[in-house]
């Protein structure tokens, strides 16, 4: 057990993910030239129909965000002994780095504007105005999807996000520099997956009864069949970020917190699977 681990965390995590970023950010410049958030559904669909290659780069652009984040979230659990290393600032900046990342991922699945996209956005927007006093504020800054479209949601998924997560992680990122001849095997495994996997895409279908948001929404989607959107989408997923946040070891309660992270993962895993099931 204590060799896997070493093994896993000699792995360079960061490298990865970095290189799944830049093939992220190009294949994302390709795709945007296409896309109009005006129409989402329609841009979507012609760029897989009658661009030349459209497909192929929206899929290389879907699955070396998805690569980038599992990559992220492998560099943080195999570098976590390092974490006494930065202050507690820096700490906290590299922690709301997940967060962010995730909306990068989620407000490129609202803006395909698909079956998943539309209600994925719809549901986030319902959660974020059941937050009182600062709902409408953090809406209309974030998404305001009722009222502008994908708009927002487009500016937020190509600058303003990507900024924000460049700022929080740059103290630690700069220090890697990654090509891709150094890690040709994985590039081409991403290009090549990318061929024989096409990125998902669901227009609307009549008689549809339960839509499945993205992989990494189904425990909340799952939750929010049971609890009110306040707790299922706010106060537990916000519970996770400050057990992060506080995981140190100089903390008093590191071993509480450390079993608190893993109980508040395994019953999202869980929850996970019965939405991937249902």
């Amino acid at each position: 057990m204590e060799m896997l681990r070493n093994k896993f965390s000699e792995m360079k995590w960061g490298e990865y993910s970095l290189l799944a970023l830049y093939i992220s950010v190009l294949s994302g410049v390709v795709v945007a030239w296409q896309y109009d958030p005006a129409t989402p559904l329609y841009s979507v669909s012609t760029l897989d129909l009658l661009v030349p290659f459209g497909e192929y780069f929206r899929s290389l652009h879907f699955y070396s965000s998805q690569f980038f984040f599992l990559f992220c979230i492998c560099h943080v659990i195999a570098t976590f002994e390092q974490a006494q290393n930065y202050s507690k600032k820096q700490w906290l900046m590299l922690t709301a780095t997940l967060p962010v990342a995730l909306l990068i991922l989620f407000t490129g699945y609202v803006l395909r504007g698909d079956s998943t996209g539309s209600s994925a956005g719809m549901i986030a927007e319902a959660i974020v105005l059941d937050l009182p006093l600062i709902g409408q504020p953090i809406n209309n800054l974030f998404f305001s999807i009722t009222d502008n479209g994908m708009k927002r949601v487009y500016i937020n998924h190509i600058i303003g996000f990507g900024l924000l997560w460049g700022w929080l992680a740059w103290s630690h990122v700069k220090k890697y520099r990654v090509a891709f001849n150094q890690h040709i095997l994985l590039t081409i495994s991403i290009m090549l997956f990318s061929v024989f996997v096409a990125a998902p895409f669901e227009p609307d279908h009549l008689g549809v009864t339960y839509i499945a948001g993205p992989w990494f929404f189904l425990g909340l989607q799952e939750l929010l069949r049971y609890l009110p959107p306040m707790i299922a989408g706010i106060f537990i997923p916000v519970t996770l970020l400050l057990g992060i946040a506080l995981l140190r070891k100089d903390h008093p309660n590191y071993r509480w917190i450390l079993i608190f992270i893993f109980c508040w993962l395994f019953i999202y895993a869980i929850l996970t699977a019965i939405g991937f099931l249902r």
